[in-house]
């Protein structure tokens, strides 16, 4: 792992991308118990600027398809970008 690279992939602010404010922020990750919201999709703040809209949304609907079978998150694959 490069320098500081756990330290740093913890300290960095996590939002949901799956449910954005109106004024264009998002909400910070995950959900309280009993909560109505959908399963949230978190990333990054700095991997959420610069997704697209489309890449969002592509996001989000793979992760809630995926469902939550037990306690705790679904990690989801990355969309396939091509490669051979």
């Amino acid at each position: 792992m490069s320098s500081g690279g756990l330290r740093k992939w913890v300290a960095e602010k996590w939002v949901d991308i799956g449910a954005p404010k109106k004024n264009g922020k998002y909400q910070p990750c995950g959900r309280s118990k009993g909560s109505k919201r959908a399963y949230p999709k978190c990333v990054p703040l700095a991997k959420a600027r610069s997704m697209s809209a489309s890449q969002k949304a592509s996001a989000v609907k793979r992760k809630r398809a995926a469902g939550n079978k037990g306690p705790k998150p679904t990690n989801v694959r990355k969309k396939s970008q091509g490669k051979k």
